[in-house]
């Protein structure tokens, strides 16, 4: 035992002269190359001045030992790419180790500045290359944006009783900011503000591109397609003059994610707002109309062939009001639709309190998961609470007629203290999922909407849509042949449904789609 911690001393001496002994997959090799993980990224379509999503880019070293390689931006298009590179900011890092068998992550973002050209149909393309040498071979990865130049609105205040005009030769990118007021009017957060007085006029087949949160505030008036005069029957002429409203990721995984952009928000003092041929998707709320001042003559909207998609219900409060979202929402206003679209609002298509509401021709296929809603699509009340809590009571007008009101709630319809005295119900001719109002009589708080006299269908059977949100990625809300809603009234007005096709005379069908 005594000569053990000798011996011990002069292994550790000898071992300090020993190479040390690196894993294989550490040890750098002179020869090899990497393995890219695709050979083109693409950025489509990206709005000049807006930075992109960042993408991924992964690189492979299929090598048991390592590598190093030098990674740099060619620099083909300026300074319109940029790149993270093992964490590393720059257009070039040296000398990047890659163990074998690991990977490399290099992380790319766009910013393409304007080409010159305004017109909408001319994108243009920005190409740039990811270039990798290692051990003396050269390897690249193709970078491809295409471009689109637009109008870009980042708190534009529309005053001093002027008209704005948004042409179609571009989109329109919408940027919320704060807008400060002068005192004592409090700053307002928003992309577009309209002053009483105003105008904003929205051309036919102008786009619009709502970045996160942003809202367009209307003070004044807003009028979309207004003028409007198409030829009855010619679809493709609606097609072209339809104004988009959506946010502004363009990859096709949002294509219908709700709850992108703020939305459409008309106050106490909006008059004359005329929305026709407009599609308004992707939003927390369609159009609004708040007037819980109760001013005279209520703020008014004119609503004709618009379709109202993918409304969130995720943010209960939205611009401060307290009330929750929805596709239409009025406070002691007046508002009339007709060949309208209503689908997956998260959780209402309707919300009144107080005002006149008058829903003709008009489709609600509100199909949202049962455990997601459990609250009527349509619901309308005439109570409202005021700032101290004191609840007050307005007259309600509601005329449904024509319709089709469908989704996947049992009662898609709520009438909330319908037996007061300033509280009119008109539903006709309508198609209506409901349990509560279908008798055929009154009762003292639920107005008997199965009466035969009024030739609603109530919970009677499914409208036998083409297609669902529930059963396609692409739903179609035209009826099928064998629908009960087909062919029920007769044409009066409109002569047109929401594709702007004649209706079938004598009689047409309920709903925005004959």
């Amino acid at each position: 035992m005594r000569y053990l911690f000798p011996l011990f001393l002069i292994l550790s001496c000898l071992l300090t002269f020993l190479p040390g002994c690196e894993p294989k997959e550490d040890l750098i090799q002179t020869s090899g190359s990497l393995e890219m993980g695709a050979d083109t990224v693409l950025f489509d379509t990206v709005f000049t001045t807006i930075k992109t999503v960042t993408k991924r880019v992964w690189v492979y070293n299929r090598n048991g030992g390592a590598v190093k390689t030098d990674v740099s931006l060619a620099g083909l298009a300026g300074n319109t790419y940029s790149l993270i590179i093992n964490g590393d900011a720059g257009p070039m890092v040296n000398n990047v180790t890659v163990r074998g068998n690991d990977s490399l992550l290099v992380l790319v973002r766009a910013t393409l500045g304007d080409n010159g050209q305004a017109t909408v149909a001319k994108k243009f393309l920005v190409e740039d290359e990811v270039r990798f040498r290692t051990n003396g071979n050269d390897q690249k990865v193709k970078l491809v944006a295409y471009g689109q130049n637009a109008y870009f609105h980042r708190a534009l205040a529309i005053t001093g009783n002027r008209t704005e005009i948004w042409r179609s030769d571009k989109p329109h990118v919408i940027i919320n900011s704060l807008y400060r007021q002068t005192a004592p009017n409090p700053d307002v957060v928003i992309g577009v503000y309209v002053e009483a007085g105003s105008t904003l006029q929205i051309e036919p087949g102008t786009k619009v591109y709502c970045h996160a949160g942003a809202t367009i505030q209307v003070n004044g008036t807003l009028k979309i397609n207004a003028l409007a005069a198409l030829a009855p029957g010619d679809t493709t002429a609606a097609k072209q003059a339809t104004v988009r409203f959506q946010g502004d990721r363009l990859e096709p995984f949002y294509n219908d994610v709700p709850g992108q952009w703020g939305g459409i928000f008309f106050t106490s003092t909006s008059r004359g707002n005329v929305i026709k041929f407009a599609e308004i998707k992707n939003a927390n709320f369609g159009v609004s109309l708040l007037n819980v001042e109760n001013r005279t003559p209520q703020p008014d909207l004119q609503l004709e062939n618009v379709v109202l998609r993918n409304i969130s219900g995720s943010n209960p409060n939205y611009v401060g009001t307290g009330l929750p979202p929805g596709g239409i929402i009025g406070v002691l206003s007046t508002i009339t639709a007709t060949n309208c679209l209503l689908t997956n609002c998260g959780e209402y298509a309707v919300l009144g309190y107080g005002g006149t509401f008058n829903l003709n021709f008009c489709t609600v296929a509100n199909y949202t998961p049962a455990f997601r809603r459990e609250t009527a699509s349509l619901s309308f009340s005439n109570a409202l609470e005021d700032a101290k809590g004191n609840i007050q009571k307005f007259p309600l007008v509601l005329n449904l007629t024509n319709s089709i009101v469908w989704g996947s709630y049992d009662n898609e319809l709520l009438l909330e203290n319908n037996a007061d005295p300033n509280y009119t119900v008109n539903v006709r001719n309508t198609l209506l999922r409901t349990t509560d109002y279908q008798a055929a009589t009154n009762a003292p708080d639920k107005p008997g909407l199965g009466a035969p006299g009024l030739a609603n269908l109530v919970n009677v059977q499914d409208p036998l849509f083409k297609r669902t949100s529930l059963t396609s990625s692409k739903p179609d809300y035209r009826l099928q042949d064998t629908s009960p809603a087909k062919k029920r009234v007769p044409v009066s007005t409109p002569a047109t449904d929401i594709l702007n096709l004649r209706r079938s005379q004598p009689a047409t069908s309920l709903g925005a789609y004959d």
